[in-house]
C-alpha cells in the first residue's frame, strides 16, 4: 500500500515521535511505501512545559519525513490537506494524542477525504488527556467525525472514543508494542559505570517526563518506608520535570531520603536509555491515571520486572505476581510491593517470565490490526 502517517516525528522528541517512527519502519519492512508528514510548528513554546520540543538525535534512516503542518494556522491546514489529498494514498494514519490537535487534524482529514480513495484511520494514544479541560469535551468530536476507523493501545481509550463517535465506526485495540530500538541490554556494571552510579546499591527506576498524573509523589512516600532501608536501595528519577520541581525536592528533603535518591532530571537521550534500564532492578510506574505507557514497553525490551498501578491499561499487560506488581495507586500498596520484591528476591523469576510475555507485543501485530481495520472499511 501507499501509506501516509500524520503526526509528531523527527525533529520533535519524545515517546510519541518514537512510536510513530517505529511504526513507519515496521510498514517499510513489510514492503509498503511510507511517508511521514509532521509539523513545522507543533505547538507554541508557551504551551510546552519542557526545555525544548526538539531532539538532538539524528534523523531516522529509511523513513521519508516531511515537515509541512503548522498546527495553529488554518490556511496551512487547507493547503497541506489538499497536497495530501492529491497523493491519493491508500491509507492515511492520523496519530492523535491531544484535543489541541483536533481542529488541525480534522481539517486535514476533511480535505483528504475528497479524493474518495484514501481510507483514514486514527491511531489514538489518548482521547481525553490525563489533565482534562473544557476543550477536551468540545474539540475531539470534529476530529472523530472525519475518521473511518480507530485503533488504540488500551481498552480504556476505546471507551473514551465511544463518547464522541455517534456512528459506531469500526474500532479495535492492540497492546502497545515493545520499544526495541534502544540498543541491547548492558551488564549491570557497565550500565552503572556509564551513569556514574555505585555498584553497592540496588536500584529502582522512575523513567520519563515528570508530570502530576505519573505519581512520583506517591513513589517518594512509598520509598520512604523504613523497611526498604535494609536492602541498600536507591531510587533513580530519570526524566525532565514538566512541573515545578521544587515540590519534589522539598518532599525528598522532608522525607529525609536525600541520600537514597538519584535525580537525573534532564531529558534522557535515546543513546542513554539502555543504561538506565540495564542498571535497575525494577521499573516503577506509580501512575494516578493512565491509558497505556511506552515506559512499560521499554521495560519489556530490557526484560525488567515492573511495578505499575491499576489505572488505565497498565494492569492489562503486567500480570500481578508473574512479571511484577499491579497495585492500587496508594502509598502503602506501592511500599508493600517494593518490600516483597526485595525481601523475597523476586527479580530473577520475574525477569524469566518477562522473556515469555514479551513475544505478545511485536510490531507486526499492530500493523496487522490496522490492516484488518483497513480491509473492513467500506468504500
Amino acid at each position: 500500500m501507499k501509506i501516509i502517517i500524520i503526526g509528531t516525528a523527527h525533529p520533535y522528541r519524545g515517546g510519541l515521535a518514537t512510536f510513530n517512527e517505529r511504526m513507519a519502519l515496521q510498514y517499510v519492512s513489510e514492503g509498503h511505501q511510507v511517508e511521514m508528514i509532521t509539523f513545522t510548528l507543533q505547538y507554541p513554546s508557551f504551551l510546552f512545559p519542557g526545555k525544548t520540543q526538539f531532539t538532538s538525535d539524528p534523523k531516522p534512516d529509511s523513513i521519508s519525513i516531511q515537515r509541512k503542518i503548522n498546527a495553529i494556522y488554518p490556511l496551512n491546514w487547507l493547503k497541506v490537506g489538499k497536497e495530501i489529498r492529491n497523493k491519493k494514498a491508500d491509507l492515511v494514519i492520523f496519530c492523535y494524542w491531544m484535543s489541541f490537535m483536533a481542529p488541525c487534524f480534522g481539517t486535514l482529514a476533511r480535505q483528504i477525504r475528497k479524493n474518495k480513495k484514501s481510507k483514514l484511520i486514527a491511531l489514538v494514544h489518548n482521547m481525553i488527556p490525563h489533565e482534562s479541560s473544557l476543550i477536551d469535551k468540545i474539540l475531539p468530536s470534529y476530529f472523530v467525525n472525519q475518521m473511518d476507523a480507530f485503533i488504540s493501545l488500551s481498552e480504556s481509550v476505546i471507551n473514551d472514543i465511544n463518547k464522541f463517535d455517534k456512528q459506531n465506526k469500526p474500532k479495535t485495540f492492540t497492546p502497545h508494542p515493545i520499544y526495541d530500538h534502544y540498543g541491547d541490554r548492558l551488564s549491570r556494571e557497565t550500565a552503572l559505570g556509564i551513569l556514574g552510579l555505585s555498584t553497592e546499591f540496588r536500584y529502582l527506576l522512575f523513567f520519563g517526563f515528570i508530570r502530576p498524573y505519573k505519581g512520583l509523589d506517591l513513589l517518594l512516600d512509598a520509598f520512604a518506608d523504613n523497611r526498604l532501608r535494609k536492602f541498600n536501595t536507591k531510587l533513580i528519577v530519570a526524566g525532565e520535570f514538566y512541573e515545578d520541581e521544587t515540590l519534589y525536592r522539598q518532599k525528598i528533603k522532608d522525607l529525609q531520603i536525600e541520600p537514597w535518591i538519584e535525580l537525573h532530571t534532564d531529558f534522557i537521550p535515546n543513546n542513554k536509555v539502555n543504561a538506565y534500564f540495564s542498571a535497575c532492578d525494577i521499573v516503577t510506574q506509580p501512575y494516578k491515571t493512565a491509558t497505556q505507557s511506552g515506559v512499560t514497553q521499554i521495560a519489556f525490551h530490557f526484560e525488567k520486572a515492573m511495578l505499575v498501578t491499576k489505572v488505565g491499561g497498565l494492569a492489562e499487560i503486567v500480570p500481578h505476581g508473574l512479571i511484577g506488581y499491579a497495585v492500587a495507586p496508594q502509598v502503602n500498596d506501592i511500599a508493600d510491593a517494593l518490600y516483597d520484591f526485595f525481601e523475597h528476591n523476586r527479580q530473577e523469576s520475574f525477569e524469566k517470565n518477562v522473556i515469555n510475555e514479551k513475544s505478545k507485543y511485536a510490531w507486526n501485530k499492530l500493523t496487522a490490526q490496522i490492516n484488518s481495520l483497513y480491509n473492513n472499511i467500506k468504500p
